[in-house]
């Protein structure tokens, strides 16, 4: 039977219960401005009534009730828009670490202007016109010399800033990769105590929103998903490996690796290598691997095609030329090759013996026109990569048919005819890092336009193949070729003037002699044919001229920049859309606290009043019932 005591039982669940509710609501107050906080809800659920069914149970219609208890409290949170957060702040972490290195290289471009490398290098070639026009004077070689350093200087300028952004890239990957240790670390942790509290039947709603909190930081660096099926078991992953799972939190570490200088990501458990695939464009620490690895080295290997590409040109027709004290066989620009051995061979292994070579370029001997058919039919075979690239010639093709072919097959080989009109095939970067930049590795013909017709190779086929994997590979060349060996790494960056013509300014060539004599004073053939190297199509990669390398440089900058800013404007748009459609779910609004506050009050004051009545009854019969 119900207790006479019943009714301050009632009222007392009442006042805790709403109590209870205005101590939620001021916490939810209180954390108004918390990062990551999601507003708190109390559930109001009525007691067990007194009367359950059963024999013993009294005989009266109804059940009574017992009042009010809250049943629990729950964090107002929507999982699915979490998630969309999670997934869209991997684009948002790309594009805003990428963003700043854009604009930085934009910079050091400075393209177009007058202080640009383009409008140096239109000064050095208007300086050997200068020359052409004065062959016998002194005072125009001193001034392709200062021009000629002055564009040595700007290059040099260019490739040192893009090897500033790439290492501080890098120097990023290392804060990066010990911020997703730390997140991945405390993730693991929370998830621990979230277990704990769990086990005692409570909501550990705080340590959700910390948790959710340092996910949505962890999105922003690293490509995640999350798994919260399992309460018990929360999972990241990053592109299919595990990160956290429950209590356990990954670590990640850095192995250098000898070929590029910079570190690789590997799990520290296994050494196994992150995968991290390149135009993820997922994650802060995405973004900076595409710098590093993609974007700058693409920039630096290009700009060291052009430096060596002009400066082989440059010495090609300087040392054929004689200067005004007859001197001749001198370069305009000191090379440094990247292996002492003059046939290039190099002991790639370390082993102590050669067992390669290194050769940037190589000339055949016989003289060709460019609008004459070869007559000929073959496949010619060029390194591309990892793999080898087929490039197909026919009877009525043209020599200029086939070198644009060449030229536009992707393959690390360019082919033009050099001012003799003998057929020369240049290296050019290397895409793998895993080969080395400006070092021929395969030369193919199964038909003779590279044997018989250009006179570079000694004979067709597999047997009569060039390959830079065996030492003295030269010696695969016809009789009489010419060949340059490769330079040593990134020669944007060391390439100057050569000293000697400083000492002697009189050294600069001007002229072509005839028949081993000296040339004339007043021979300025050289010095224009310098000049003209300026709009011919000489193949700096797969730029026909250095105007089209610098046209396409400034647009490719243009481009990246545009991108960048389009798409992390894009993505903020995004992400503001998503975080105010969060916060009108989750976050803390002032006045539904304040509703709720009235609510709660005069509920509590009800609950108050009630238990004062009931006192009140209580006392009449204790107190005045009797004698």
């Amino acid at each position: 039977m119900t207790s006479t005591f019943a009714g301050i039982e009632i009222g007392k669940r009442a006042v805790n219960a709403h109590q209870q509710g205005l101590n939620v609501l001021g916490h939810n107050l209180s954390n108004l401005a918390t990062e990551g906080y999601s507003r708190q809800r109390v559930e109001f659920h009525a007691f067990e009534p007194i009367y359950l069914p059963g024999l013993n149970r009294a005989e009266r219609a109804g059940q009574m009730g017992q009042g009010v208890i809250v049943g629990r409290i729950e964090r107002v949170r929507d999982e699915l828009l979490d998630s969309r957060i999670v997934a869209q702040g991997g684009s948002m972490g790309y594009w805003e670490a990428r963003d700043p290195y854009i604009q930085d290289m934009e910079r050091i471009y400075m393209e177009p202007g007058s202080t640009s490398i383009r409008a140096k290098m239109d000064d050095f070639w208007d300086s050997w016109q200068h020359l052409h026009i004065h062959p016998a004077d002194t005072a125009p070689r001193m001034a392709v010399l200062e021009r000629g350093r002055t564009l040595m200087a700007g290059i040099h300028e260019r490739y040192f800033s893009l090897k500033g952004l790439q290492e501080r890239a890098n120097e990023e990957i290392r804060m990066t990769v010990s911020q997703i240790n730390d997140l991945s670390s405390q993730i693991a942790e929370l998830s621990t105590t979230i277990q704990r509290v769990l086990a005692q039947g409570d909501n550990p709603n705080d340590l959700y929103d910390r948790r959710d909190l340092l996910v949505d930081r962890l999105s922003t660096l690293v490509n995640i998903t999350v798994d919260r099926r399992d309460p018990n078991e929360f999972m990241v992953h990053t592109n299919g490996e595990i990160l956290v799972q429950g209590r356990i939190g990954r670590q990640l570490d850095l192995e250098l690796n000898p070929a590029t200088g910079y570190s690789n990501i590997v799990w520290n458990e296994t050494r196994k290598d992150l995968e991290v695939l390149q135009g993820d464009r997922s994650g802060r620490l995405g973004a900076l691997l595409d710098l590093r690895d993609y974007t700058i080295q693409s920039e630096i290997q290009t700009l060291d095609n052009m430096t060596m590409n002009f400066v082989s040109l440059v010495n090609e027709i300087h040392e054929s030329a004689y200067g005004l004290n007859g001197s001749t066989g001198m370069k305009f620009f000191s090379e440094q090759p990247f292996v002492t051995n003059l046939r290039g061979n190099y002991d790639r292994s370390g082993d102590g013996e050669d067992d390669s070579s290194y050769i940037f370029r190589v000339s055949g001997v016989n003289a060709l026109d460019m609008r004459a058919q070869v007559g000929l039919e073959g496949i010619i075979t060029l390194s591309a990569g990892d793999e080898h690239r087929q490039i197909p010639y026919f009877p009525t093709d043209t020599v200029a048919d086939i070198l644009g072919r060449i030229n536009n097959s992707g393959s690390e080989v360019t082919a033009r005819l050099n001012r003799e009109g003998q057929l020369t095939m240049t290296a050019t970067p290397a895409e793998d890092w895993r080969n080395p930049d400006f070092v021929i590795r395969h030369i193919e013909d199964s038909g003779r336009f590279l044997e018989g017709y250009a006179g570079l190779l000694n004979a067709s086929g597999p047997d009569g193949a060039y390959t830079w994997l065996q030492a003295d590979a030269v010696d695969l060349l016809r009789a009489g070729a010419s060949f340059e060996t490769s330079p040593i790494a990134h020669p944007s960056g060391w390439i100057d003037i050569n000293p000697a013509l400083f000492r002697d300014p009189l050294s600069v060539a001007a002229g072509f002699g005839e028949n081993g004599r000296p040339a004339n004073p007043g021979n300025g053939e050289a010095a224009i044919a310098i000049a003209s190297i300026r709009n011919t199509e000489v193949m700096v990669g797969q730029y026909r001229t250095f105007d089209d390398y610098f046209a396409v440089s400034v647009g490719r900058i243009a481009l990246l920049g545009e991108q960048s800013e389009i798409a992390l404007e894009t993505q903020a748009q995004q992400m503001k859309q998503l975080h105010d459609m969060r916060q009108s779910i989750s976050g803390v609004s002032i006045d539904e606290e304040l509703s709720n506050m009235i609510r709660y009050q005069h509920g509590y004051a009800a609950a108050a009043r009630f238990i004062t009545t009931v006192n009140t009854m209580l006392d009449t019969i204790i107190n005045r019932m009797g004698v």
